[in-house]
């Protein structure tokens, strides 16, 4: 059995984010205080403001990141002010007071070309600026804070605002056919899942430097568009397929980002459910 501790304060930054919102959503059954900090509450990238908000040994949930994977490309500065400087004043501060850091991080930071699912300790080989940023965030936290816990996730959505489901939804009502492409490979992850997840290990005494967490299973951005439409009783022949190189983009996507969960589940936590369950929960509300 893993050991757990009593955690009696959490601080969820980037919390008007998608998932920092479902931190703070799912965390209301729970006997913790959870204080939400949205950008304007905390500029991460901004040490001696964090160190001001981090004063005492309490537990951090970061969700803030830059994550305009295109823009990034053309606005480097930015991206590394908030992927690497943010993460690593959150790791110093947390470290000076004792306090403990759960870091979220994404699949770019491989390179996407690997045929079977990404293990924590696989080499890393960002392909974009994006994921460099990202990377050079989980290397000033191990560097600075290696207590911390950083999470890899991937194709995190929560059905609203401009995400791959709620883009989906949006098309099947605006056109006749959507093209998407069958040549990019991972895991899509409900927010509110991995917001449990997070939430679970806060509560775990010991958890290693870097640990993979999405819902279980594989897919295709086509074959998951297919599975909205049927979601949402849509018909999925409306969805058309092409490919990555029909439909190119600033920011290169992985061809395969599928990360495994296996040490995840290892240390005790709960494994997230199949992605395709966790798609029909997400759209049954």
């Amino acid at each position: 059995m893993p050991d757990f501790l009593i955690v009696h304060t959490v601080l969820v930054t980037g919390a008007e984010g998608q998932l920092g919102r479902q931190v703070i959503r799912k965390s209301a059954d729970q006997e913790v205080e959870v204080v939400g900090l949205s950008r304007l509450d905390l500029d991460i990238t901004d040490l001696a403001a964090v160190r001001k908000r981090i004063a005492e040994p309490v537990t951090v949930i970061n969700c803030a990141a830059y994550t305009a994977v295109d823009r990034a490309e053309t606005d480097a500065d930015a991206a590394y002010s908030i992927n690497e400087t943010g993460a690593a004043n959150l790791a110093r501060a947390c470290a000076e007071v004792g306090a403990r850091l759960i870091h979220v991080s994404t699949d770019y930071v491989f390179s996407g070309t690997s045929e079977r699912p990404y293990e924590p300790d696989d080499p890393t080989g960002p392909k974009t600026v994006y994921g460099a940023s990202k990377l050079a965030g989980e290397r000033a936290i191990a560097e600075l804070a290696p207590t911390s816990t950083i999470v890899r996730t991937a194709w995190v959505y929560t059905g609203v605002g401009t995400d791959f489901v709620a883009t989906m939804r949006r098309l099947e009502a605006e056109r006749d056919v959507v093209r998407v492409v069958t040549d990019q490979v991972g895991s899509p992850t409900y927010a509110a899942d991995l917001a449990d997840g997070l939430l679970e290990l806060a509560e775990l005494a010991e958890a290693p430097l870097i640990l993979h967490a999405t819902n279980d299973g594989a897919t295709s951005w086509y074959e998951f568009a297919r599975a909205i439409f049927a979601e949402i009783g849509a018909d999925p022949d409306r969805v058309q397929p092409t490919t990555s190189a029909e439909f190119v983009r600033p920011a290169p996507r992985p061809a395969y980002s599928v990360l495994s969960s296996r040490a995840w589940g290892a240390v005790g936590l709960t494994p997230l459910r199949g992605w395709r369950e966790a798609l029909h929960a997400s759209l049954a509300g």
